[in-house]
């Protein structure tokens, strides 16, 4: 009788049943080459397609049917000569009016008139006005043959500032202001660099491997070469501000590698637990990656809420910016898979002397056993809840305090560096013909119909009207059926005097000067158009707040199915974007913390900045929600239990999402060098935000008010869970764990 040795029946593991997401990271890891290759040829095509269609950058700012849009398009068709953009030349002296200085100012406005784009010259010798009292200072305009001083070349600003440079001698001042020569004057600051290099060091310090590192690194780089040259081609479609660019490419910067930094932690976890590279590369995509493309969808929604704003060049920042966060969403479904392919099994190598590495362990069900520092931290909210959410609730109200004294209005030249000619020319101009004298209101009238008699009446009246320090004789066009005629205020362009002037003219006198004579006059000018442009973004805000919130809490709604996570979402985003805007109102106040970073003058807030931290903070903060959400709800699928849910999600995350932050912070940080204002003060309010929704809310205050609700985070009504579509946010790790023989504990190549 023979006997046979039978060995146990040992099955290969079933192949994990991954969804789209899961089988689209197979094929990339598989077929990587083409995908890299790709990839390439995209950039290649992009920069190809950028370089034959590009459009040129154009902002309107102003506010579409107001009084100064009215004012701007009747100049535009019946007035081209003062509808052009205007460069203001200041010239002081001991006497303006001696013959040396006269034959200097005459040479000096010859060649300003033969420079590009110069429509035509003043006189300041033959116009009211253009010497002052005392015959020190001289001021005239430039008509330029661009409607929008931001529209123009920088090279022309600049071939008008070389002049200007070159008129100057011992005795003789010459300054030029306006909105053309203000944006020529701001240098770029290489911002992109900055925070690349940022990026690097903190990647290394997190992963302590260069290899690790480098793959977020590369998929940002690569999703920014083809983000960078689509911005011209949208410019080329509707018109986008040259401002959008950086916001675009610094938010893409961030996001790519804030995304892949999370798929590279879930990767190595996979790893961890025993995968081979292509099973840890489709489990990581199909668990991390949901949240992902979750996480981008969130900010795509809030952008999106800027289209609601009704003006122009807010829907040129919001599509330039969409196009840089889907194409970053991309890279990293297709193109870091793809690099895994080549690196995975190298993701540990090249490490860094940072310490001694502690070796992960593999905890209960095959998961990556959590760091002891976040364990203890996720207990220590556990236990002291409601004491961690008034402390949160406090510190957070206490940084938006300042924005309850905040300024709305558009920064001039009198808040720029005193070194710069737009300052000189300013504070030259206020000191010889008064502040008002820099920001005049352009008044256009329709006389079509009328008696061109009444104009005079109606100049004197407004003339009367107090807060009016003088009124220029109106202007006709060739026709005599359009009139121009330009008033001069007694206070400066940012002062709510002159505001409440504009506002007073249109609504009291201007009506009664006007009642029975046929004549339409509109109140026009940058100053007023300044003034049109703010009321209008402040009373649309709330529209757009509403829109967004409301779009984010059905996409929360659906993905994590429950009705208070979005709630609470909601209202911790709000929390941080008050913290936002009080940081903001604090730097722009000019005072201590405003000097540090280069605002040591009072200044007024852009009413569209609130607008843009809103719509870039809450997709960002929306970010963070759903990275440690998704963790929690995988816990809280897999146990059951709440508490256990908020602790796992929070030890999961916590490192990801510190880690995250410091790269959004230092991204956006990279702002504050930058000599504009907005760019400056977005900066400063966005990055003083991600630290506080980083730590004070999503570290502290989220868990804690989790902890207080219980299982009722987790609550769904019967009727909502079976209509609702199931997103998986969280992914189905269980599919892709590897089976008992497989569990222990494998190193990593």
């Amino acid at each position: 009788m023979s006997t046979s040795t039978s060995t146990p029946d040992r099955r290969e593991p079933a192949p994990p049943r991954p969804g789209p997401l899961g089988r689209l990271a197979g094929v990339a890891f598989r077929r990587r080459g083409r995908v890299v290759v790709g990839w390439i040829v995209a950039i290649a095509a992009a920069v190809g397609l950028s370089a034959a269609f590009a459009g040129d950058f154009a902002a309107d700012y102003s506010a579409p049917g107001s009084d100064s849009k009215q004012a701007q398009d009747l100049l535009s068709d019946r007035f081209p000569a003062f509808a052009g953009d205007t460069v203001d030349v200041v010239v002081r002296a001991d006497d303006v009016t001696s013959a040396d200085v006269r034959a200097d100012v005459d040479e000096l406005l010859g060649e300003l008139a033969a420079a590009d784009h110069v429509a035509s010259v003043g006189d300041p010798y033959q116009e009211p006005g253009g010497v002052s009292e005392d015959g020190r200072t001289l001021i005239t305009q430039l008509r330029l043959t661009y409607e929008n001083g931001a529209n123009v070349p920088h090279e022309a600003s600049e071939q008008l500032l070389a002049a200007a440079d070159e008129a100057e001698r011992p005795g003789l001042d010459v300054a030029l202001g306006g909105q053309s020569i203000q944006l020529a004057e701001q240098g770029e600051i290489g911002s992109e660099g900055i925070a690349l290099v940022a990026a690097a060091f903190i990647l290394l310090f997190t992963f302590g491997s260069v290899v690790a590192a480098g793959l977020p690194l590369l998929v940002a780089i690569s999703g920014l070469g083809v983000s960078a040259m689509a911005t011209g081609l949208v410019a080329a479609v509707i018109d986008v501000p040259d401002w959008s660019t950086a916001l675009a490419t610094m938010l893409g910067i961030a996001l790519g590698i804030d995304y892949v930094l999370l798929m590279v932690t879930r990767y190595r976890e996979w790893r961890l637990v025993g995968l081979d590279s292509e099973r840890a590369t489709v489990a990581t995509l199909d668990t991390a990656g949901r949240a992902v493309l979750v996480a981008g969808t969130t900010v795509v929604v809030s952008m999106l809420g800027l289209f609601a704003m009704g003006l122009s060049f807010m829907r040129g920042a919001a599509a330039v910016t969409i196009v840089a966060v889907v194409i970053v969403m991309v890279a990293a479904v297709t193109l870091f898979p793809a690099l895994l392919g080549y690196l995975g099994t190298h993701i540990e190598k090249l490490r860094l002397p940072l310490g001694r590495r502690r070796q992960a362990q593999v905890a209960e069900g095959g998961h990556v056993a959590a760091s002891r520092g976040w364990t203890w931290w996720g207990r220590v909210v556990d236990r002291h809840s409601a004491i961690a959410t008034v402390v949160g609730v406090a510190v957070l109200l206490a940084l938006a305090a300042p924005f309850l004294g905040a300024r709305f209005g558009f920064p001039d030249a009198g808040n720029e560096a005193e070194e710069k000619s737009v300052r000189h020319a300013y504070d030259m101009t206020a000191e010889a013909f008064g502040s008002g004298a820099n920001g005049p209101l352009l008044l256009a009238a329709d006389i079509s119909g009328s008696d061109a008699a009444a104009l005079e009446s109606v100049a004197q009246q407004i003339a009367s009207t107090e807060g009016v320090a003088s009124v220029s004789p109106p202007v006709l066009n060739e026709a005599g059926d359009t009139a121009v005629f330009t008033v001069i205020p007694t206070t400066g362009p940012q002062d709510d005097a002159t505001a409440d002037l504009v506002h007073t003219l249109r609504d009291d006198v201007v009506p009664v000067a006007t009642d029975g004579t046929g004549l339409e006059i509109y109140v026009g000018g940058i100053t007023a158009t300044n003034i049109d442009s703010t009321d209008n973004v402040v009373d649309r805000l709330p529209l757009l707040i509403g829109g967004v919130v409301l779009l984010s809490m059905v996409l929360l709604l659906v993905a994590f199915r429950s009705i208070a996570i979005p709630i609470t979402a909601a209202v911790m985003n709000l929390l941080s974007v008050a913290a936002a805007y009080g940081v903001v109102a604090l730097a722009l106040d000019g005072g201590w913390f405003g000097q540090l970073i280069g605002i040591d003058t009072a200044t007024p807030m852009p009413a569209f900045i609130p607008v843009l931290i809103f719509a870039v903070l809450f997709g960002l903060s929306m970010d963070y929600e759903v990275f440690l959400m998704s963790r929690m709800r995988e816990s809280w699928v897999r146990s059951g239990s709440n508490a256990r849910a908020i602790v796992e999600g929070l030890t999961g995350t916590g490192r990801v999402i510190t880690a995250a932050a410091a790269i959004m912070i230092a991204v956006f940080a990279a702002f504050i060098p930058s000599e504009e204002v907005f760019l400056k003060v977005i900066g400063v309010g966005m990055a003083a935000a991600i630290l506080v929704d980083a730590t004070v809310v999503r570290m502290l205050l989220v868990p804690a008010v989790m902890h207080l609700f219980g299982r009722r985070n987790w609550w769904l009504p019967a009727s909502w869970e079976r209509r609702l579509p199931q997103l998986h946010v969280e992914g189905r790790p269980e599919v892709h764990m590897p089976a008992p023989a497989e569990k222990d504990l494998q190193p990593v190549s």
